[in-house]
């Protein structure tokens, strides 16, 4: 029989909600109250979320970030800092002792990246898993990855670009050198695609998602299961939202 694994779909919400949401399935997850879990979503307001281990005064422009309404939010997972816009966002939670997930962390990176990948190949996109955590298409990077494992379980999140604004990234974004920003902006614009430049036309995010649901169920051979977060999430969630991702204490702590 197919094991059943659920599948969240919350909406569009702001970025301290979206990165509370993920941890509060990770410690329902470590705790064996729910099974492992997929979730698609997206960012209103557009945000930036941050790396772990990353300063917002060295990597975000805070006034710019004002000025266009853009929220910002450090992550629990490493990596860089990213601008959450025109994109569905995926995140996986699963134990650490499932058959699905690769201990070594590089094939894990690899497996669930594999999921996005059948997914866009749904959409009519090849592509391929470029190490550590890069998906890309004709050489272009269309969705970025980040993991982290704690409490034995795994958690990753990542991006499916459906379009991009490669301008307003970099309004947003610090530059370390103004005199290089419209060259880095021809760089990224070179090396960054998304699902409507792959297409050319528009991909709305329920197609991208239907699209995705099928890619997690055909790479882990499992039937995903509409679901909504247990009642425990929610408070357990809205907890880590207040006291965690929305206070300059955890924004600023680096």
């Amino acid at each position: 029989m197919t094991e059943q694994w659920r599948l969240l779909q919350t909406g569009f919400k702001h970025a301290y909600s979206n990165m509370a949401i993920d941890k509060a399935i990770l410690v329902a997850a470590s705790e064996g109250k729910v099974p492992p879990t997929v979730r698609f979503y997206g960012w209103n307001p557009p945000a930036i979320s941050l790396g772990y281990f990353q300063s917002v005064t060295d990597e975000i422009d805070v006034q710019a970030c004002e000025r266009f309404g853009v929220e910002y939010v450090r992550r629990i997972t490493g990596g860089g800092a990213v601008f959450h816009e025109k994109e569905l966002t995926y995140s996986i939670v699963v134990p650490e002792s499932h058959p699905a997930i690769p201990k070594n962390i590089m094939k894990s990176y690899g497996r669930i990246c594999g999921a996005v990948m059948h997914g866009l190949n749904h959409l009519g996109i090849n592509s391929e898993y470029a190490p550590i955590n890069d998906i890309v298409t004709g050489g272009r990077k269309i969705s970025g990855n980040a993991q982290t494992r704690k409490y034995q379980t795994v958690l990753q999140h990542g991006t499916v670009l459906m379009d991009v604004d490669v301008e307003k990234m970099f309004s947003v974004l610090k530059v370390p050198n103004e005199k290089i920003k419209d060259k880095l902006i021809a760089d990224v614009k070179q090396r960054v695609t998304s699902i409507k430049h792959q297409l050319s036309k528009e991909i709305s995010f329920t197609e991208v998602a239907r699209a995705m649901k099928i890619g997690f169920e055909e790479e882990f051979h499992v039937k995903l299961i509409e679901g909504r977060l247990s009642g425990a999430e929610q408070a357990v969630a809205k907890q880590f939202e207040q006291e965690c991702f929305s206070t300059t204490q955890w924004n600023y702590k680096r």
